[in-house]
């Protein structure tokens, strides 16, 4: 079955100049017809997985998840940064600029990302209370086990937002992440939900604690979740 250069994009969530530089600069499969561009299904399905696309719609075979045994959550905020003093307006900037280093990402994913983060819609907040929220890509992708970033954001000045949180209090604090698969996805907001609901993860984002202790918190969070002592890092 034959698709055209719109259903693919569609299909993508992606400009259909996206898709032109893909073929151009990627190899993304395609024939001519007439003057039109069609896409054969099966070869999309082959060029999207070695790629690292996930199954945005049916006409792609879905990639296996990749997950280990355990997120590092200490380790994918190293990659993603901590990031200070940053306004309300610039949010989104500095979302992008992370995917743009997003680690183990073709340079295609990495494009489409940045491209959803800057669509209406492309980013899901999820407030989860007392000045805290989860922002995250709306739609699922299966990067592969070694990609996937965190990154932990301190506003200058409150969010606007029009989701209900649990609370009234400003958004200030914002845990931004990239999962690497969508079960990879639900275990981190799982673990980011339950860290900012009691201390010491959730006291030390809200005093904007120095990055050393900021970075043992996760570290000690993800020893206890591996069921190992951690090693070493402020008590």
């Amino acid at each position: 079955m034959y698709l055209n250069l719109i259903q693919i994009a569609e299909s993508f969530g992606v400009a259909e100049s996206v898709v032109q530089g893909w073929i151009r600069n990627e190899g993304l499969p395609t024939t001519e017809d007439r003057g039109r561009l069609l896409f054969d299904r099966a070869q999309v399905a082959d060029w999207a997985a070695k790629r690292g696309l996930a199954a945005q719609a049916g006409f792609l075979a879905p990639s296996a998840a990749a997950l280990g045994t355990h997120l590092r959550l200490g380790a994918l905020a190293r990659g993603g940064g901590i990031w200070r003093d940053v306004p309300a307006a610039g949010v989104t900037s500095v979302f992008e600029r992370i995917i743009t280093s997003l680690p183990g990402a073709s340079q295609p994913v990495r494009q489409m990302l940045a491209q959803r983060v800057r669509n209406p819609g492309g980013i899901t907040l999820a407030p989860v209370g007392h000045g805290f929220a989860l922002p995250h890509p709306a739609t699922r992708i299966t990067l592969g086990r070694d990609s996937g970033t965190l990154a932990l954001l301190f506003l200058r000045d409150p969010l606007p937002h029009d989701d209900a949180a649990s609370d009234d209090e400003p958004i200030t604090r914002l845990c931004f992440f990239v999962a690497p698969s969508p079960r990879a996805h639900l275990e981190m907001l799982g673990r980011l939900s339950r860290g900012l609901s009691r201390p010491p993860f959730r006291d030390l984002m809200k005093a904007g604690a120095e990055d050393a202790a900021l970075l043992a918190a996760l570290d000690r969070a993800d020893a206890e979740m591996a069921g190992a002592p951690p090693s070493g890092g402020p008590g």
